[in-house]
């Protein structure tokens, strides 16, 4: 319970701040005994209130944004959370279990280097409103099945567009997870894939850390945080490494 609460409460603060609560709470519900699929449906679940709560705490940062552009973001979030929860009902516990490793190795190097490729990037790319849409759409289909990393992702396509304020893209990127994994929690909670107990506290927790995470986020160095978060995901992967099935 306590492991629950923590991994809950540092989640909703790290993914307002940086993102990757993910390395958190899904190997702390796989760890309570949650089977990895239905582990991965509640730890979307439950980080929705919190990714909210988040974006609630940045609105007015968010109202710097032109509202033409938003209402496409949301909607491709939407098709692409719905999609990429569809294609995780059809995965098999066991194939997930093997699958869960890589994806956690890919989260965690994306978090370790995104901001370098992304910049890198920028240098050669620009996107125009059609391309954002372009790149929004498999980081929601990702983030839809998955989600590890998900927040580096939006904050790199949001970078190729040539956004510079931090603070509205950090209240961008929580609102769109939020929008992404509320369709595919809607879908998961119709498919009865959802272990509730464990994934109402992590969701309690997930949402007083997301509120309180931009407040933290102003007295602390993202580096900091990037670091542990980092740390963790190389201790998860290799732990989903050693335990996937063979």
């Amino acid at each position: 319970m306590l492991l629950l609460i923590a991994a809950g409460f540092a989640a909703g603060v790290i993914n307002s701040v940086a993102g990757g609560g993910s390395f958190l709470t899904f190997p702390s519900l796989v760890i309570a005994g949650v089977p990895a699929v239905i582990a991965n449906a509640s730890n979307t679940v439950a980080l929705v209130p919190g990714s909210v709560s988040s974006g609630i705490a940045y609105r007015q940062d968010i109202k710097r944004i032109d509202e033409s552009r938003l209402s496409v973001w949301f909607l491709v979030s939407l098709l692409g959370g719905l999609l990429g929860a569809l294609l995780l009902l059809v995965t098999s516990d066991k194939t997930f279990r093997q699958i869960a490793p890589w994806l956690l190795l890919f989260a965690t190097v994306l978090f370790a280097f995104g901001n370098q490729v992304s910049i890198a990037l920028r240098g050669r790319l620009h996107a125009n409103q059609l391309m954002m849409a372009l790149l929004l759409f498999p980081i929601a289909v990702y983030g839809g099945y998955f989600g590890g990393g998900i927040g580096i992702m939006i904050l790199a396509a949001f970078r190729l567009y040539g956004l510079t304020d931090i603070h509205a893209m950090n209240g961008m990127k929580t609102l769109l997870s939020a929008t992404l994994n509320a369709i595919a929690a809607i879908l998961f909670i119709v498919a009865h894939e959802i272990y509730w107990p464990p994934t109402l506290v992590v969701m309690i927790a997930g949402v007083i850390g997301g509120y309180a995470g931009p407040l933290l986020a102003r007295r602390m160095k993202p580096s900091w945080i990037r670091a542990v978060v980092i740390c963790v995901g190389v201790v998860m992967t290799a732990y989903f490494f050693h335990i996937a099935p063979k």
